[in-house]
């Protein structure tokens, strides 16, 4: 099993994927504010952070995925 600065690289798979979780649900508050109006921004806006949201997700759902296996996928 490798390791990065002493850490092994499942941990830092499931770290990840907490951190893109993080970010996704930080996006999504984004998402909902320029919505109802409270930020500025438009439809263009809006769907590129809802694609940015959709990638958030997949990334935080398959690390941590592979990190529950016990499988390395940032090798």
């Amino acid at each position: 099993m490798s390791s990065v600065l002493g850490i092994s690289i499942i941990n830092l798979q499931a770290l990840l994927g907490l951190l893109f979780f993080i970010a996704a649900l930080l996006v999504a508050r984004a998402v909902m504010n320029i919505y109802r109006g409270r930020w500025p921004g438009g439809p263009g806006m809006l769907f590129y952070l809802r694609m940015l949201l959709g990638f958030l997700l997949a990334g935080a759902v398959t690390l941590t995925f592979y990190s529950f296996l016990g499988k390395e996928i940032l090798r």
